[in-house]
């Protein structure tokens, strides 16, 4: 299913040290130069469940700013279809079907990213997920099983899969799209703020383990976003007046809102930000008690 085919040429042979000093110079550079800074131009990245909602927007933000995408949906008919309207609008995407909770099928993803990028992977998107409303006592354990396989053993699994990928490139950024759920109580469900907490800690843990491959990791905790996940929750006109009130901008957030974010994590100006949690909320979070 690929559209577009654009590998970077590796720099096979080159000696680990000079490696370390030229991917710290490369960086220092970009720090310094304000158009290297705000741009993704030769950058790879790989975006789970990028053909809707966030991830779609996360798609064509980096592709604007200069990166060639590789995706995944677990839709085949879905993903087939925005490959094409991509492969209309000139944009450098590729894709294949993956569903993320199969670690099998996830082995696979990287195998097809590897072969489609010449083995190097700048960076990793982890976005696919899942929520299922429902109270603690009225989960099922397969819908225990399949939200933490979806949510968070995909993310895991497939940091650990492409870490050999995102050292080979000399700066790779890794963001997860957690959620406020993973903050704050909210009426998601349990087991997927669960989810969206470990998340959170991931990237912390990573981003001190990883540091020393020149790996950066960061999450981005969304508040209520317009997608068609929560489209139908919204359709419920109190519920929608509910949360507005609740939050300061009084109004729904928009995918490109995250989007325009987790390129800013990736780009080279933010080089010395890992670890760390940026929620997008529209001040959700921070109201105690505004009417």
């Amino acid at each position: 299913m690929s559209l577009v085919s654009a590998v970077p040429t590796n720099q096979a042979g080159v000696p680990a040290s000079k490696k370390v000093a030229m991917s710290v110079t490369s960086a220092r550079e970009n720090v310094r130069d304000p158009a290297g800074r705000w741009s993704l131009r030769g950058k790879t990245a790989l975006v789970t469940g990028g053909s809707r909602g966030i991830g779609r927007a996360v798609v064509e933000e980096l592709v604007a700013l200069g990166a060639a995408v590789y995706t995944c949906s677990c839709d085949e008919e879905e993903l087939i279809e925005r490959l094409k309207q991509w492969q209309a609008m000139d944009l450098r995407v590729a894709g294949s079907v993956c569903d993320v909770s199969v670690q099998e099928q996830r082995e696979r993803l990287l195998r097809e990213v590897a072969d489609h990028f010449g083995g190097k992977l700048d960076i990793l998107v982890n976005n696919a997920g899942i929520a299922i409303r429902k109270s603690a006592l009225e989960h099922s354990v397969e819908e225990y099983s399949f939200v933490m396989a979806t949510n968070l053993e995909s993310a895991y699994h497939l940091c650990l899969l492409a870490h050999p990928l995102l050292k080979a490139s000399g700066s790779g950024s890794i963001v997860f799209v957690s959620s406020i759920a993973g903050v704050v109580g909210l009426f998601s469900g349990p087991i997927y703020g669960m989810t969206k907490a470990s998340l959170i800690q991931l990237a912390k843990n990573l981003a001190c383990e990883w540091a020393k491959d020149n790996i950066r990791t960061n999450s981005v905790a969304p508040g209520y976003i317009s997608t068609s996940l929560t489209e139908q929750m919204f359709s419920d006109k109190e519920l929608k007046d509910n949360v507005m009130r609740r939050t300061p901008i009084r109004r729904i957030g928009e995918p490109e809102e995250i989007s325009s974010l987790i390129a800013f994590l990736c780009m080279s100006g933010s080089t010395y930000i890992t670890g760390q949690t940026i929620l997008v909320d529209g001040g959700m979070t921070i109201n105690g008690f505004y009417p």
